[in-house]
């Protein structure tokens, strides 16, 4: 059953949404932080944590995985590398999301 599964559209097509998402996890993987709308970086956050999940095991499989998700093998190794071994005490929760002030235009 697919209860209770859908996520938000962004007001794109599939392939947008999906090449919108890898980009922005990309940048926040290397960059440590985004700037970007409410929506898209809940959607972000959510996608990253299991990036962050899937890297904590940090076998090969799993390298390939994320290589696979966001179309990047040096953000997937940097991924293993650096950012799991910080949360590897963790069970969840690895993004935050803190909104700042109102966009000029939104």
């Amino acid at each position: 059953m697919r209860h209770r599964k859908q996520r938000r559209k962004l007001g794109v097509t599939t392939d947008h949404r999906t090449a919108l998402l890898r980009n922005l996890a990309k940048s926040l993987v290397h960059h440590k932080s985004i700037v970007t709308t409410y929506a898209r970086a809940r959607e972000t956050s959510a996608f990253v944590d299991g990036l962050v999940t899937i890297a904590k095991r940090g076998d090969l499989h799993a390298l390939r995985l994320l290589i696979s998700k966001l179309g990047c093998a040096r953000t997937a190794q940097q991924l293993v590398d650096q950012v799991a071994p910080k949360f590897e005490k963790r069970k969840g929760g690895y993004t935050r999301v803190l909104k700042t002030t109102v966009r000029t235009g939104d």
